[in-house]
């Protein structure tokens, strides 16, 4: 009885230690964690704070079972005394209290507090899980500003907790110490907690960015959710499992995941049990099984540090360069067997620093196959394409209009508008809009330039930002209709010179890196709201220059005809109106006739129909001249003749004049004076004779 009196004293001690560590290991933690600002030093400092109810409970029931023992004791001693045997055989087992209270305690006390422990584990981790998750999000979490403090106070809890866990978990295979294993799994829980903080902060230390601290605070939080859910379910399942008689109770915040973690041998008896199940024969008891037992700590390290030390190998691939960068500064490898360059390496294999003193930066980049999504290609000389316009449309076998959507996510820029848009009387806005695909295709010739650009993943957004820039500033100084016609062609080699010089002053004008192979400038097209008024425009300037040629043509047309040619008839318009202006500055009589000579010398050189009027005018005068001055001799002739003999000349005009008067009348001559003469008046010709010799004359 002595013994099981100083087991449960022990158990109780163990739980008070037990109790006080944890207790220092959570001020510990909470002091760091509110003085370097770390959240999820602070979720595990409320993790271990929970625990300390578990080693509570533990020092209260075991503090009670060895109570439990001392009254055994007592009773048994009493009833060895004969004589009081009969004064307590009634009335013995008013005795046993602190016996009730350990059974008060196993049925009511420890499932209560499971249930607080799991309640308070879920809400914390929720609550805690919550807040660091806002934290990722937008993007403002804060590194911790002491990570050298961290490092050491997270080893410190991690050894101390790792230890004592240990130091418990070996207790609680003894079965009157079984339920020390809850406590072991608290402690276990946070030195792995501890251990935790310490690699974020050491790889921060090390590499710079927060690569783990910036995840731990939710990976805490899912982390007390989970237990408190264990423990949750540890209780449900408690409430339907069969017990022995005699056989030692296991609370429910006992964690099974904590505890094979706090005690790695049973994993090993457990694997052992079942391979010896399975094959029948007793694998346990094999000299390999017991050498790997002996040594699986000595073999795990071992792979541990062979897998360090592979982090020291880089291999480059054909179509690969990498950086090699020793503690965050680009570096020569410690040994290489492949090419080499000034600043990166090429092809072969190469040999580093190992993680995380060392690392090789291979170039990557995300572009998409048809078909086949987005594909993950690591490569340095390989095209990449941008497209600082308009998204390119969809692939499809039909052809796009203007008044057909181009792509889901189609980007127009601002230019300005077509000449003549801006005057007076004309309603609209001063500024135009107009989709244009820029795709611009580039491979790297410069891997430290490239590198030194901005973090991983935002290299290529960098040279998207500027490519857009100067797209947009190129257009919003044109017109819409110097881009979609007369300067279209020309509009990809402005683009590329612009590009160029942008890429080429990044890095302190050091240059970008990158090598551009091409830029286009294609699918130029106003929106597709206004693509239908937009033709009407078109068709309207159409008409109107239409209308234009056919009147230059109708031009062309009367000019040729009147003058004969177009150069010609423009000759003598010049001539015309230097003529007009003569006359007008009422110049000299003789240059005056010399031009209008010269003029019309023209218009009858031409050939046309001014000129041939020119021709039918000066013949139809000359006759007329000529006939004027044939009178005018005539009339001279007579003259003269009347002169010589006026009584002659007067009675040959009168007989000619009779002559004239009579040619066609009938006359009848009478030589006898006062002879009647009668006259028939009827005409004899009356009718047709066709047999005249002048019929039909």
């Amino acid at each position: 009885m002595k013994g099981d009196y100083l087991t449960y004293k022990r158990g109780a001690s163990v739980s008070v230690l037990g109790l006080l560590i944890q207790a220092g290991l959570a001020l510990g933690i909470l002091i760091y964690g509110r003085v370097a600002g770390d959240h999820s030093a602070i979720t595990l400092s409320i993790f271990m704070g929970i625990g300390l109810i578990v080693w509570l409970g533990l020092a209260l029931l075991f503090d009670q079972q060895r109570r439990a023992r001392i009254e055994a004791m007592e009773a048994e001693a009493l009833a060895g005394e004969g004589g009081a045997s009969s004064a307590f055989e009634s009335s013995g087992s008013d005795l046993f209290i602190a016996a009730r209270r350990v059974l008060a305690i196993q049925k009511w006390v420890l499932p209560v507090l499971a249930l607080v422990v799991a309640a308070m584990l879920i809400t914390a981790g929720l609550v805690r899980h919550a807040s660091g998750r806002s934290l990722i999000d937008h993007d403002i979490y804060r590194q911790a500003s002491q990570p050298g403090w961290g490092i050491a106070v997270g080893l410190g809890v991690a050894f101390v907790g790792f230890v004592f866990a240990r130091f418990v978990a070996g207790m609680g295979k003894q079965p009157s110490w079984s339920a020390l294993r809850a406590g072991g799994a608290m402690c276990v829980g946070g030195a792995l907690g501890g251990l935790a903080i310490a690699v974020a902060n050491f790889v921060e230390l090390a590499i710079g960015p927060d690569l783990i601290g910036r995840y731990l605070p939710g990976i805490f939080g899912i982390a007390l959710v989970v237990l408190g859910s264990e423990i949750a379910l540890n209780f449900l399942l408690d409430l339907y499992r069969p017990r022995k008689s005699g056989e030692e109770l296991r609370p429910a915040f006992d964690s099974r995941l904590l505890g094979f973690i706090a005690a790695p041998d049973k994993i090993a008896e457990s694997v052992g049990e079942t391979l010896s199940y399975q094959f029948g024969v007793d694998v346990t008891s094999s000299w390999f099984y017991r050498l790997l037992r002996r040594s699986i700590l000595l073999l795990v390290l071992m792979g541990l540090l062979i897998g360090w030390g592979m982090t020291s190998l880089v291999i480059v691939e054909p179509h690969q360069r990498a950086l090699i960068l020793a503690n965050g500064k680009i570096s020569k490898p410690v040994l290489s067997f492949g090419e080499t360059g000034e600043q990166d390496v090429g092809p072969g294999l190469h040999i580093k620093y190992p993680w995380p003193f060392g690392e090789a930066i291979v170039p990557e980049f995300t572009t998409s196959v048809p078909g086949q999504g987005l594909v993950n290609t690591r490569t340095t000389t390989g095209v990449r394409t941008l497209h600082l316009g308009t998204n390119p449309p969809e692939a499809g076998d039909s052809p796009i209009l203007w008044t057909e959507k181009h792509t889901s996510d189609e980007v127009v820029n601002i230019v300005q508008p077509a000449q003549g848009s801006n005057d007076e009387g004309v309603r609209g806005g001063s500024v135009a809009l107009v989709a244009v695909e820029v795709p611009v295709q580039f491979v790297i010739s410069d891997l430290v330039l490239y590198e030194s650009l901005a973090g991983p993943g935002q290299r290529e957004n960098v040279l998207r930002a500027i490519g857009r820039r100067v797209v947009m500033q190129h257009l919003s100084a044109m017109r819409i209709d110097q881009i979609i016609t007369s300067e279209r062609t020309t509009l990809a080699t402005a683009l590329r010179k612009e590009l160029e010089i942008a890429y080429g002053a990044l890095n302190e004008g050091r240059g970008s890196g990158v090598e551009l192979v091409f830029v286009g400038a294609g699918g130029v097209h106003p929106p597709k709201d206004v693509a239908a008024p937009y033709e009407r425009l078109i068709q309207a300037r159409q008409n109107y220059e239409s209308q234009i040629e056919r009147a230059r043509g109708d031009e062309i047309t009367a000019l040729t005809d009147i003058a004969g040619s177009v150069e010609l008839a423009r000759k003598i318009v010049g001539e015309l109106d230097a003529l007009e202006a003569l006359i007008e500055s009422n110049g000299a009589q003789d240059e005056i006739i010399r031009r209008r000579l010269g003029v019309q010398r023209l218009l009858e050189q031409a050939g046309g129909e001014a000129g041939e009027r020119l021709i039918n005018a000066a013949a139809v005068r000359w006759k007329r001249h000529m006939g004027e001055r044939a009178k005018a001799t005539l009339f001279e002739g007579q003259a003269a003749a009347f002169e010589a003999a006026p009584d002659l000349y007067q009675s040959r005009l009168y007989l000619q004049a009779m002559l004239e008067a009579m040619r066609d009348a009938r006359v009848y001559i009478n030589g006898v004076p006062g002879a009647k003469i009668r006259i028939d008046l009827n005409d004899r010709q009356s009718g047709l004779d066709v047999f005249g010799a002048e019929a039909g004359g």
